[in-house]
């Protein structure tokens, strides 16, 4: 049953996740609207909300507490547990301070969600295109950490995760003065 419980947990982390990068690209759109002319923005807007209401509560809320509810059965039936506070397991511990700030980027998201469904847009585009890449930071760490466990040492793995912001960050400034030239 273990394996089946892992199954289901990865695959609605795969679907949370897809949930997690489209939805700040809507919010995107939806900001970007706003410099149409009225009965444009308000088109453009009006199917964009559909879209997000959709994704949202039927894709990325499902999945996200899917995900939690087989992340602790896989927890609790695989055993993981009884590791968490001793050496060979502090990366369930880190893994699980990962999942929390995901969490707390999901309740973020949710707040933009509000917002902008209200018709009430705090964010710039760009600000945007920067909260959306924190979900692949995420990612990324996450899954360096659960694959190579205690062969990579934590320093060594907070300079890769730095560097890969770095790259991510030139990456989001270049795409925006390319942008602006246009």
């Amino acid at each position: 049953m273990y394996l089946y419980f892992k199954a289901l947990h990865i695959i609605f982390v795969v679907t949370w996740f897809a949930g997690l990068f489209y939805i700040p690209r809507l919010f995107i759109y939806l900001t970007e609207a706003g410099e149409k002319n009225e009965a444009e923005r308000n088109a453009i807007r009006e199917q964009l909300i559909i879209m997000t209401r959709r994704l949202w509560y039927g894709i990325t809320w499902p999945s996200a507490i899917l995900t939690l509810i087989f992340g602790i059965t896989v927890l609790f039936h695989g055993g993981w547990y009884h590791l968490i506070f001793m050496p060979e397991g502090r990366w369930i511990l880190i893994k699980l301070v990962f999942v929390i700030l995901l969490y707390l980027y999901h309740f973020s998201l949710q707040i933009i969600f509000q917002q902008q469904t209200k018709g009430i847009f705090k964010y710039s585009s760009q600000q945007l295109r920067v909260w959306n890449e924190v979900a692949t930071i995420i990612l990324i760490a996450t899954v360096m950490l659960v694959t190579v466990k205690q062969s990579i040492s934590f320093v060594w793995g907070l300079v890769g995760l730095f560097l890969f912001i770095l790259i991510l960050m030139s990456a989001i400034k270049i795409y925006k003065s390319t942008r602006e030239k246009k």
